[in-house]
């Protein structure tokens, strides 16, 4: 199930767009929220205690520290499509490379820690059906052959078993795998801030999202 999950919540989220065709991204800022505390309360109880108990406290802070930056950077490629904004050219018909590449680093890396933590695979996938949902939406409303649109997300729905598969398979050091951990768990805490943020509306009270917010995180630390 750790390789079919993600695949299937890529897969179906295209498959829901395709079908329901949602026109407007802004429908699924709740689940955004959601999904943005649900990632951050599992990255804080379940990553942080085993990243730190595996190494150096400050070698794991620097490693936490290049995976914010290694995400800041993907982000000058991908327009923040990871945390639910595509700012691309609809209007293109190309194949959509930059952006692949960058969502493809930012999903095999999020597959490293669903080994050893098989709660974190629940974060994951909150995360990846809001943004699977907006990027099927913005290729749906964009000038990007259907063929190309599809061989897109078929391939993104299989980074994050892959990322998984190689630190099952091929990671054999202890010290590595908690050092690329801790690079995720700074992939993590960007994005799922980022979502919070903007999901503020303008620093505006909102009791919904407040509500979804606390929701996201008491589920976390029940899981």
């Amino acid at each position: 199930m750790n390789y079919w999950l993600p695949i299937l919540a890529v897969l179906l989220s295209f498959l829901f767009v395709l079908v329901a065709k949602p026109k407007h991204r802004e429908n699924f800022k709740l689940l955004l929220a959601f999904s943005g505390a649900f990632l951050l309360a599992l990255t804080l109880f379940e990553l942080f205690p085993k990243a730190y108990q595996n190494g150096d406290p400050k070698t794991m802070g620097v490693f936490v520290m290049l995976g914010i930056l290694l995400q800041i950077f993907l982000e000058f490629f991908s327009k923040g499509a990871e945390h639910g904004h595509v700012h691309l050219d609809v209007e293109k018909t190309g194949f959509p490379w930059l952006l692949f590449i960058s969502l493809s680093i930012h999903s095999l890396l999020e597959g490293f820690p669903i080994e050893g933590n098989a709660t974190i695979l629940y974060g994951i996938l909150i995360h990846k059906i809001p943004i699977a949902i907006i990027l099927s939406i913005f290729f749906l409303n964009s000038k990007i052959k259907l063929f190309n649109a599809i061989f897109f997300i078929v391939l993104f729905s299989l980074m994050t078993p892959l990322g998984y598969y190689i630190a099952a398979h091929y990671v054999i050091d202890p010290a590595f795998s908690a050092n690329i951990n801790a690079v995720v768990i700074g992939v993590f805490l960007h994005i799922s801030t980022v979502i919070l943020f903007e999901s503020s509306e303008g620093h505006k009270f909102n009791l919904r999202k407040l509500v979804v917010i606390i929701l996201g995180i008491a589920i976390a630390f029940m899981l």
